[in-house]
């Protein structure tokens, strides 16, 4: 894996700098996105991920699954994001992606990802909301 061997600032680092090359363009510098076309990546994330599906989705969106990077970039700019733009809504039980995990998810593509979307949140707002 890319940056095994740094520090965390300076693995920090490297996430943050391949998330602006790859995501920042359509999901902006500071994850806010470009609604209704291009979802936000702040705050929420944390709860879609306490749903099942929820974490392989994150790796699974046809802009993540699709993307010129390898599954350690991948697995490390998914990390990146649910710990810089989510830490609020984490579950306590956070664990980062794994590499196998991504590898995993990524692999499975999506066929309706917008719908596959909706239902994902479907399941945030009848479990993690109340």
């Amino acid at each position: 894996m890319l940056g095994a061997s740094l520090p965390a600032e300076s693995h920090a680092e490297q996430a943050r700098a391949l998330y602006i090359l790859h995501c920042g363009g359509c999901h902006r510098l500071h994850g806010d996105g470009a609604l209704p076309q291009v979802p936000g990546l702040r705050d929420d994330l944390g709860k879609l991920i306490q749903v099942e599906g929820g974490r392989d989705y994150l790796v699974r969106v046809p802009g993540a699954a699709q993307s010129p990077i390898s599954d350690g970039e991948l697995q490390q700019i998914v990390n990146w994001i649910l710990l810089e733009f989510n830490a609020e809504t984490l579950p306590d039980d956070f664990t980062p992606l794994s590499l196998e995990e991504v590898r995993a998810a990524r692999a499975d593509i999506l066929k309706d990802p917008l719908q596959y979307r909706r239902e994902l949140w479907r399941r945030v707002t009848a479990t993690v909301n109340h």
